[in-house]
């Protein structure tokens, strides 16, 4: 259940100036610091601090400059200080430091919860569950649904972002951030983009909205595949359409028919495994909310295309030497088929 690893070389904190700005500020910070780093994920950078006695995780930025309002770590913090009171997924968030020259940039400090987080292979604790695969994928949709119906007024999250014009300025914000990563010009980028714009969705649902859901952003119980025990990533977190959040699960989800570079691209174990279809996972979910699903076509181009768009963000990342992680370097041909898959879908009969 320790997924974690030796911090990469070019991703080290001062632990020094870390450790004496946490002294006095969380139980168990006079022992002594271990850091280590917990190597999933794509963006943000995540750490554990162990004091022998307590342990916590840290969170902040990637390396070098980020597009604006991105990786947001004071939202993701003010948004784990409450929300744990109203949704028990959510770890609860203990300190925001805004001070970077501590370590380099802005972190926030949080609780570290216990599991499984499942990848690209079902995990050796899943072994003796025969119907590991579902239970999993229905705790993914039942606590997705959950989390859309909290109220987020009650928690005071009410200020988080502003509802109304959201798809809108999701379609046009990420065609903004495409410009600005793209390393060469997708002509199926400008189709899916004007097809968004044409066929804009009329949905007045509005909730909390997570931004990043998909099955390696959450932790499932060692001893249960059915039992949820976090949620992770809520830098992106805001208040919009829910369907953009089962829009963006579709887009990582896989499916044993899809071509290659859909699979590549997904976040979960490959192969005929007993997982749902997409289509079984958005019925699940219209039962679970009693939301209308009838347009979640465009839900999915729309996370198409932004998933597009994060793949380039962190592709230019490494193409500038702003990261080392040899992951990336994939990156560069799954942009355009991405896109492509994003095309595909809007222009479907």
């Amino acid at each position: 259940m320790d997924d974690t690893i030796a911090v990469r070389p070019d991703e080290q904190l001062d632990e020094r100036a870390l450790a004496a700005y946490l002294h006095g500020r969380l139980p168990g910070a006079e022992n002594p610091l271990i850091i280590r780093q917990f190597g999933g994920g794509a963006a943000n950078l995540t750490y554990l601090l162990d004091y022998g006695t307590h342990d916590y995780v840290l969170r902040r930025p990637p390396l070098g400059p980020v597009a604006h309002a991105a990786h947001d770590m004071n939202r993701e913090y003010r948004v784990l200080s409450v929300l744990h009171q109203a949704f028990p997924y959510a770890p609860r968030a203990f300190l925001y430091c805004a001070d970077t020259a501590v370590i380099g940039a802005d972190f926030f400090i949080m609780e570290r919860r216990r599991g499984v987080v499942v990848r690209r292979a079902i995990p050796p604790e899943y072994r003796g569950f025969p119907d590991a695969t579902r239970r999993m994928s229905l705790a993914l949709v039942d606590a997705l649904a959950q989390f859309h119906a909290v109220d987020y007024t009650a928690v005071g999250l009410a200020e988080l972002g502003k509802p109304q014009g959201f798809v809108e300025r999701q379609i046009e914000g990420w065609y903004k951030r495409w410009h600005a990563a793209k390393v060469e010009d997708l002509p199926e980028m400008d189709t899916v983009y004007r097809w968004l714009r044409d066929n804009l969705p009329t949905s007045t649902h509005v909730s909390l909205v997570h931004n990043d859901y998909k099955l390696d952003n959450v932790m499932l119980a060692a001893d249960d595949p059915g039992r949820m025990i976090a949620i992770f990533d809520w830098d992106m977190c805001t208040l919009g359409d829910p369907l953009c959040d089962l829009g963006a699960l579709l887009c990582y989800w896989t499916q044993p028919d899809d071509p290659p570079y859909m699979q590549a691209a997904s976040m979960m174990p490959l192969g005929d495994l007993g997982f749902p279809s997409r289509a079984e996972l958005v019925e699940r979910y219209a039962q679970q909310s009693g939301r209308d699903v009838h347009d979640i076509r465009f839900y999915h181009v729309l996370g198409l295309f932004r998933l597009t768009v994060i793949i380039a963000q962190i592709f230019i990342r490494y193409k500038r030497g702003q990261t080392q992680d040899q992951r990336f370097a994939a990156f560069e041909m799954m942009t355009p088929l991405m896109a492509r898959a994003a095309q595909d879908i809007a222009l479907a009969a």
